[in-house]
Order: C-alpha cells, then structure tokens, then sequence
C-alpha cells in the first residue's frame, strides 16, 4: 500500500471518531448545557495534555511573544467551543457539518490581511461558489434560522480565526503557549458559568465526558500519523467524510434525514473546499498555504491542535508555522 493511501485511510478512520465524538457530545447537549460540556471536556483533557507538555525540552517561559493575537486566539477558541458543541446539540449532525466546512473558505480570506496571502480569481471564485453554498443549507428567508445556525456560524468563523492566528504567530511561540492559553481560559470561563447551569451528572454520563475526550485524543493521533504517511493535499480533504457519517449517525441515533437543500448545500461547500486545497498544493499559487496547513477541526480549546503535537514532539519542521 502507498503512503499516501495508508495516510488517507488513517485519517479516515480519525474522522470517524471525530464523527462518533460528536455523537456523544449531541446525546449529552440535549440534557446539559454546552458550558457544562465543554467545562468537563477541557478538565478531562488536562491529564493527556500535561503528558503532552513535559515532552517540550524547549527553554523559555509562558509568557506570549504575540500577547494580542494569542488574546484573539483565546478568545475565538472559547466561542468556537460552546459555539460549536452547541449547534452538534440542536441541529442535525450532516447540517452543522456543511456550516462547519465553511472554515477553509473563510481561512482564505483572512489570510489575505493577516498573512498577506494573494488570492487569484479562480480562489476568490471557489470561495464566493461556497459561500453560496453556505446560503442554500441556511435558506434565510424561507426557514426560520434558529440560534443553532447561528452558533454554527460563530463556530465556523472562530475556528477559521484561531487557525488564521495561530499561522501567524506559529513560528514565534512556543507549542506550549499556543496550546495552554486556550485550554486555561475556556477552563476558567466555563467554570464561571458553571454554577448557573449546572446539573448533577450520573456517573454514565461522567463517563461519556472522558469518552468524548479520549475520542478526541485518539482521533488527533491518527490525524498526526496520517500527515506522516501521506500528502497534505490527499489528507486535508478526507475531513469531508464526517458528512457522511453525520447521515447515518443522524438517521440511526436521532431519526434524522437529510433535507435537500442541507444535501446540495454541503455539495457546493466540499467541492469549493476541495477545489482550494488542490490549488493550494500547486506550489505556484499559494506563498502561505493556509487551508492545507489546518490539519485540525474546528478549534474548541478542548484538545491540542495536532500540528501543535507535532511540533512538540520534533515532527513539525522548526519553521512549522502550521495549524
């Protein structure tokens, strides 16, 4: 088998836990709130991520060389978390992801003022031929748009903004900063809400939340092995297999069905998506590659961004201003 072939089949089965993650964290948005989730997700993380963070040997302190943007980042990490677990709660599974893909389109085009990025017209036509897309899974005007879309959104542009930032300043910082900030904060902020929406949690549901974060964990370890065999441009699009999961996951699990316009909608949006990864990976259209360079999902501040890991552990170039 070609090393490009195990990648994709590695990453395959990453986004299938991330797609059976997701599961979990819609049973479970149904009966608690997103703050109360996300809270005990970041905690039940923090005994993998200081495994992860003894494996830095790189002197310096943890004080950010890029105070403002890593606050900007922070700050889009923790509402792309609620935002995100919110929507996986209310909506159906295939419909936030198709809002959710919107990221690499939005990452284009912030990738324009913050990294200076230069976007011909066949991007700029991808990018406008997916936000259409956008617009046909939403149909405002003809459904009513809930907060669930609306947390979608957020979610898409936050993960798009901490992606964008953390391309920026990834050469600068540590690992350790970039990832610690995030989880820190969301820990805090979600505490503080905690006392207004809490409710006691059986211990099997305590038990979803450590499954919900060893999931998650594992799911990014695939992710990184699968950067390790194969091509940026084979890996990245392999994320788009998370729709199908969604259907049959929403059919079996919550008797959904996919609606027509959700069906043409994430169309448009995985072939505009596609599109800009495979001209970005022509090594004469992109400088700075941002979309291939995001090998996560959607920031949510509740695990480590996998090329953060991957510099950690010495798998990233030095330069590795990836996301």
């Amino acid at each position: 088998m070609s090393p490009n072939a195990k990648g994709a089949l590695f990453a395959l089965l990453a986004f299938a836990i991330f797609a059976t993650h997701d599961v979990f964290v819609k049973v479970l948005g149904g009966i608690y709130s997103p703050f109360q989730i996300v809270f005990f997700s970041v905690l039940l993380s923090f005994p993998l991520a200081t495994v992860m963070l003894m494996r830095d040997a790189k002197p310096g302190t943890l004080v950010p060389v890029h105070p403002w943007w890593m606050a900007l980042r922070t700050v889009a990490a923790v509402a792309t978390g609620v935002s995100a677990f919110y929507a996986f709660s209310v909506l159906p599974l295939a419909q936030t992801y198709a809002i959710l893909f919107a990221a690499p389109l939005l990452i284009t085009i912030l990738a324009i003022p913050v990294l200076g990025e230069r976007v011909r017209l066949r991007r700029w036509m991808a990018v406008l031929f997916g936000l259409a897309g956008v617009m046909v899974v939403l149909q405002p005007g003809q459904t009513t748009l809930s907060t669930g879309h609306l947390a979608a959104v957020v979610a898409a542009i936050g993960g798009s903004v901490a992606s964008i930032v953390v391309r920026k300043i990834g050469a600068d910082e540590r690992p350790v900063v970039i990832l610690l900030y995030p989880m820190v904060v969301n820990f805090v902020v979600m505490a503080c809400a905690l006392p207004f929406v809490y409710k006691p949690l059986p211990i099997e549901h305590l038990g979803m939340l450590a499954i919900i974060a060893c999931f998650a964990w594992v799911a990014s370890r695939l992710v990184i092995m699968a950067y390790q065999q194969g091509e940026a441009a084979i890996i990245a699009p392999m994320q788009y297999s998370q729709i199908i999961w969604a259907a049959a996951y929403g059919y079996l699990f919550f008797d959904e069905t996919l609606a027509r316009n959700t069906i043409l909608g994430a169309g448009i949006i995985i072939a505009s998506g596609l599109y800009i990864v495979l001209r970005e990976s022509r090594s004469d259209a992109s400088e700075n590659t941002p979309v291939l360079r995001t090998r996560s999902r959607s920031e949510t501040a509740t695990t480590p961004r996998v090329s953060l890991f991957m510099r950690l552990t010495g798998q990233e170039p030095p330069r590795g201003q990836g996301d």
